[in-house]
């Protein structure tokens, strides 16, 4: 049995393999001990002493909660299956080892189940390949959503790795044996060390993987799909690698493939790692999870399919203003016809996740329960393209190609009845009617009530017996059971078989051969159920391009749908998508504060910028307290560019946006211990990154740039870059500062100053959080650490350095406290 067991593991390097011992899962050795601390079980050992085998194991019908503990740890599953069933086919028991195979591999990447994911995110394998060239180093990457088959790959700069890894989030990396270190310092980033995947590096090698891709692909040449040889071949060899990853753990999904598709960039609006988890834009920075970002604030999807577009829609904004405005004319229909709207809704919320569905279908793991949920999603479909008609635009566009796929659904709704089991081992999913063969069978086995009701009616004209009767259960069979008082009128082909109170039991020949028949006629329902049920599956994988169809037009609507409540609901409008380089805001409201705060309690604010600095200026310096409202002043503006180009309503009076090409959000910053980068050191690799790659299209929204150095040091940097993005960028900019030295700047073309609002009542503080012109003359810094809770000596204490200070220049010595006089401050900017 080890030898099995030994034999599963070099089958499967890297993987926990799970051992069916009878009712039982057991690990061994190193697996064992994984296992007991990732899924708190116990660990044991049959023998004893410093060399005895770890064990450890659970029943098998915990399997599919176990799976989604150890998928969502990172690590690769191998399910090795006794293959011989405690029985042979004679009936009788099987002897000595039982054989067992490897029969599934799950792994982070490619789990399709929908037990094993996330349904509100894509669950991507990614795989990476760095190659050293003479411009430097490109790193070719190609990426799969295995249950739906989307299938993309690129070329990139080194530089543009971490920003692809934080957009995908992918659930898996594949590379090479020799690129391991490599690729685990980038994945780092996403905080999942333990799913990144090394293979041979000949799965990377040109040749081999371009004719995997090809093969895959079903012998389609690579340039008619728009491919650029050979300058895309690192991210056609990453995309090589994935379908040999595929073939060696998960076979039929690479059936699930229609395409692979290059990806550009330009097509989309860029957002960097660091912009992406500032902006929250899809999770929460405090969660993790959906709630407390942007997607959280719109996502009221009714289907899974949808609510995962919705992610990438706000991921991935368009740049196309044609694009933006289809989309924003689906969503204004849609707001103002809440009849529309509300019965789309209705019909999107019993369609459930046949994306996923289809995977299963295609992978051969679908249970009659699956192809039922595929039916009643489909019978939905007519009813969605009527809710279409009289539309215009992407909305008359998607229902004019919506298949209502009605041949499907009623050959499904024909072939299965309602309420089907989840496996198929549990039978009786097949219509009654449906195939006269197994209606015959299913009669037999159920021990044919049509003939019972004849055969006892035969033997009781035949006997004089009218209380004779036939019966049936599991430990003696049919029977006839006749009560002692005919015990005379017995026939003598009767056989006795039990004695009962008061009656006896009987066979007759007949009887026994019809027993014979029912006991196989179970085996053959059985069998020819599930013969039905793979023939359902098969005619419906036939049409899998179909069924992908109807299921990215029913995630487009539901993501329109859900844009169009929000808008109704909280009262946002359409903004006008323009050509030039403006981003005005009439009174705009924060989307996610909006959520979160009481009704009537956030204070808008309007917001005017334009690159060039003609009608508007393109840089805005924002001064104010803490807890002024600054930094939610500036990231508003940047979710605004984000909501209006992914084609949603905005929350404000009025709003105008130019199209962002790169949108470079630098909020807050911490260090990096991992790299030996301090906090400082980290805040300027990013404010570099935004220097050398912001364009005149593109918005940059920076935060206390400058503060994690000495005061001059940190002023005289924050000068230099908003001279740099004024004077060689030209940029639409918010820059938030307690600099106020700063504010002197707005001698530049293009230049303005807004403050955040505050009043002083007495030693009190009170933030207004109105922005309005002109920049702020205090930082307010001593009377913010009292609302902090600094105790009082401290603050006091802080006050008394303060006015130093600002008198001297420098810090007074330690002395007796005593408040200096009032002195007005020097400016940085006398000559």
């Amino acid at each position: 049995m080890m030898q099995q067991f030994e034999a599963a593991k070099a089958r499967c390097p890297g993987a926990l393999v799970l051992f069916r011992m009878g009712d039982f899962y057991e690990l061994f050795g190193e697996d064992a001990r994984e296992a007991a601390t990732l899924l708190d079980l116990t660990l044991t050992s049959r023998d004893k002493g410093p060399d005895a085998l770890p064990m450890a194991g659970f029943p098998h019908t915990q399997l599919d909660n176990q799976l989604v503990k150890l998928v969502a740890a990172g690590r690769r599953v191998a399910i090795c299956e006794q293959i011989d069933g405690p029985a042979s086919s004679d009936g009788k028991s099987a002897r000595g080892l039982l054989r067992r195979e490897v029969t599934r591999i799950v792994t982070p990447g490619i789990a399709a189940d929908e037990s094993l994911l996330d349904p509100g995110r894509v669950n991507y394998l990614l795989a990476i390949l760095p190659r050293a060239e003479a411009g430097g180093v490109r790193v070719g990457l190609a990426w799969i959503d295995v249950a739906a088959g989307r299938f993309e790959c690129a070329v990139i700069p080194r530089d543009d790795v971490a920003d692809h890894l934080l957009r995908l989030d992918p659930a898996e990396v594949l590379c090479a044996e020799k690129d391991r270190d490599v690729a685990t310092e980038l994945f780092s980033s996403t905080g999942n060390l333990h799913a990144v995947t090394a293979r041979p590096d000949w799965w990377f090698a040109d040749a081999e993987a371009t004719a995997a891709v090809g093969k895959a692909l079903g012998g389609r040449r690579l340039e008619g799909l728009g491919f650029d040889l050979p300058a895309d071949l690192p991210g056609l060899a990453a995309a090589g690698a994935i379908v040999n990853y595929l073939e060696e753990n998960e076979p039929t999904a690479i059936a699930r493939i229609e395409t692979l598709a290059p990806w550009r960039p330009g097509h989309r609006m860029e957002i960097d790692e660091v912009s992406r988890r500032s902006l929250e834009i899809v999770r929460g920075s405090a969660s993790g999870r959906r709630e407390g970002s942007l997607a959280g604030v719109l996502d009221r999807t009714r289907t899974p399919m949808g609510g995962r577009l919705l992610g990438t829609w706000l991921a991935e904004p368009l740049v196309a203003s044609a694009a933006i405005d289809e989309r924003l004319d689906a969503v204004a229909a849609l707001a103002a016809d809440a009849s529309r709207s509300a019965r789309l809704a209705a019909l999107l919320a019993g369609i459930g996740d046949i994306e996923r569905l289809t995977g299963r279908v295609i992978s051969g793991r679908a249970g009659p329960r699956d192809l039922e949920r595929i039916g009643r999603a489909l019978a939905v479909l007519p009813d969605v393209k009527a809710a279409l008609a009289g539309t215009a635009g992407l909305l008359g566009a998607v229902g004019g190609r919506l298949d209502p796929c009605a041949d499907l659904a009623g050959r499904i709704a024909a072939t299965l009845r309602e309420g089907c089991p989840v496996f198929a081992r549990d039978g009786g999913f097949i219509r009654p009617g449906f195939d006269e063969r197994h209606d015959r069978l299913v009669e037999l086995a159920s021990g044919g009530k049509a003939w019972i009701a004849e055969y006892q009616a035969r033997e009781i004209e035949r006997t004089g017996i009218s209380s004779l009767k036939v019966g049936f259960n599991r430990v003696f069979g049919f029977f006839l059971e006749v009560s002692r008082t005919h015990a005379a009128k017995v026939p003598a082909d009767y056989v006795r078989k039990q004695t009962v109170k008061n009656a006896e039991r009987y066979t007759t020949p007949d009887l026994d051969a019809r027993q014979r028949e029912v006991l196989g006629a179970e085996d053959e329902a059985t069998r020819r159920e599930i013969e039905l049920l793979e023939e359902l599956r098969l005619f419906v994988a036939e049409h899998r391009a179909r069924l992908d169809r109807a299921t990215e037009i029913l995630a487009i609507l539901d993501v329109l749908v859900s844009f169009a409540d929000v808008a109704r609901s909280r009262a946002w409008v359409r903004p006008e998508i323009t050509g030039g380089g403006e981003l005005v805001i009439d009174e705009g409201r924060h989307p996610i504060l909006e959520q979160i705060l009481p009704a009537g309690t956030l204070v808008a604010n309007d917001l005017a910028l334009a690159a060039g600095g003609e009608a508007a200026p393109a840089i805005i310096l924002v001064t104010g307290p803490n807890m002024g409202g600054k930094s939610t002043f500036i990231r508003q503006a940047a979710l605004f560019a984000v909501l209006a180009q992914a084609g949603s309503f905005v929350p404000a009076k009025g709003a105008r946006v130019g199209i962002v090409d790169r949108l470079f959000a630098r909020i807050g910053a911490g260090d990096d211990i991992a790299r030996g980068a301090s906090t400082f050191l980290v805040e300027m690799a990013q404010t570099a990154r935004i220097l050398n790659r912001a364009t005149a299209r593109s918005l940059v929204i920076l935060d206390e740039v400058g503060r994690g150095t000495s005061t001059y040091d940190g002023l005289a940097i924050a000068q230099a870059v908003v001279e740099h993005l004024q004077a060689q960028v030209g940029c639409r900019t918010l820059f938030a500062t307690h600099y106020l030295q700063l504010a002197a700047l707005e001698k530049l073309p293009g230049v303005a100053n807004v403050q955040v609002l505050v009043q002083q009542h007495r030693d009190e503080l009170v933030f207004l959080h109105r922005v309005a012109p002109g920049a702020a003359d205090k930082s307010w810094g001593v009377h913010v650490a009292r609302l902090a809770g600094v105790p009082t000596d401290v603050v006091d204490r802080a006050g008394d350095l303060l006015l130093g200070f600002e008198s001297a220049g420098t810090a007074p010595a330690a002395k007796p406290r005593r408040k200096p006089a009032p002195a007005e401050q020097r400016s940085l900017f006398d000559p």
